[in-house]
């Protein structure tokens, strides 16, 4: 059983670019698919697809690669379920000087760190990605 179901997401996709699959198929969840949009939006993935019926839906994340390597080289979850990490908008600097992005749960919705403190949005940091 999966307690951390962002955790297990984050690391299917990474092990699915590790190995060169086209996409990864996982179970779906609103949080899952809201992550996967903004994962989307900012070029990480290159579309998101929702399947199934009834209890058994599932995600379908196309992969991006440039060059042949993959886009996603390191994913780093910052707030975990034994730690809760939160950040004001002030707060939010930018992850490896520019080059990554981190993503935080606002009431907004999922949003990156920049387009959270452009909103003077708050929130809590889901993870890191570069």
């Amino acid at each position: 059983m999966v307690t951390d179901s962002i955790s297990d997401f984050l690391i299917q996709l990474k092990n699915g670019n590790r190995v060169k699959r086209e996409s990864v198929t996982l179970p779906a969840s609103n949080l899952k698919l809201a992550t996967a949009e903004a994962l989307v939006k900012t070029g990480y993935l290159k579309s998101v697809t929702r399947k199934g019926k009834k209890v058994k839906k599932f995600l379908t994340c196309e992969l991006v690669y440039l060059d042949g390597e993959p886009k996603i080289t390191q994913i780093k979850r910052v707030s975990r379920p034994s730690r809760r990490v939160y950040f004001k908008a002030g707060d939010i600097k930018p992850v490896r000087q520019g080059f990554g992005k981190l993503f935080l749960s606002t009431p907004k919705g999922i949003m990156t760190g920049e387009e959270a403190r452009k909103a003077k949005l708050g929130g809590e940091a889901l993870f890191e990605i570069f």
